[in-house]
């Protein structure tokens, strides 16, 4: 138990835990006066006693019903408050005081979650523009399409109509044919497919996209970058013929054919 001398007693030490028995007025009056003169400069009593006040009144009417009994002095031995005003503008101002730093602690939290919200979105944005590139086109990102492509087997067409430059990149799989198509000089607005046609004629619709305005591909613009997109086929790769570039109208754009792979 912690206990503090009293400035004027060196042999009657003041206790922390005293605040319960001043708040209920059980001390008498010499213990109450150098309870009181501790309080003046201990704010952890002080608040523990800002708090218990509110208390007191239901200790009491416990004590009426027949719960732990409060002792009773007469009236004249119970201490008297001379310090009364003093000792709430102690409590006043010690509950303004952690409010304020409670405040001030609020606003440090604040500013440093703000600090660190700008850094994740600038962060991010810079990423993202790296990413992209100079041009800004989302379609220039590492996507799923661009890797499979890179690592596929390869087989390149330019038509001569259209000039339209597609590239398709297969891989093998249990299910079928993975296809990547790499798709430049095509303008838009216009919707497109890529089809699978099979060595008996049949087609399978492998993947459907949209092309803006500005389009893919276009040399000397910022739209210079291609267009990566992905799907798949149910033939198997030794069953298939060509790849067919339209669009959903039925426009023909390209040929890739791949029989002499």
């Amino acid at each position: 138990m912690t206990t503090h001398p009293s400035p004027g007693s060196a042999t009657e030490p003041v206790q922390h835990t005293d605040v319960a028995a001043y708040a209920l007025g059980v001390l008498d009056a010499a213990d109450a006066e150098r309870y009181e003169e501790h309080l003046a400069g201990c704010d952890r009593c002080a608040v523990e006693l800002k708090s218990m006040t509110a208390l007191t009144p239901f200790l009491a009417e416990h004590a009426r019903d027949g719960g732990p009994p409060v002792p009773e002095r007469p009236r004249a031995e119970r201490p008297e408050r001379p310090r009364a005003a003093l000792l709430e503008q102690l409590l006043t101002d010690t509950a303004g005081e952690a409010a304020a730093e409670r405040r001030r602690r609020d606003t440090r939290r604040l500013w440093l979650a703000a600090g660190v919200f700008a850094l994740v979105v600038v962060g991010g944005l810079l990423a993202v523009l790296a990413m992209l590139g100079d041009d800004g086109d989302a379609e220039q990102a590492a996507s799923p399409a661009r890797q499979m492509y890179e690592r596929g087997e390869k087989t390149a067409t330019v038509d001569v109509g259209t000039e339209t430059r597609a590239t398709v990149s297969l891989e093998k799989k249990s299910w079928g044919t993975h296809v990547a198509l790499q798709l430049g000089h095509i303008s838009g607005p216009e919707s497109c497919e890529l089809v699978a046609v099979g060595k008996d004629g049949t087609e399978q619709t492998v993947t459907t996209w949209a092309v803006p305005a500005h389009g893919y591909g276009i040399a000397d613009t910022r739209w210079h970058k291609p267009l990566y997109t992905d799907g798949g086929a149910a033939f198997a790769r030794s069953e298939l013929d060509r790849f067919e570039v339209r669009t959903l109208s039925g426009r023909h754009l390209a040929t890739i054919d791949i029989r002499a792979r």
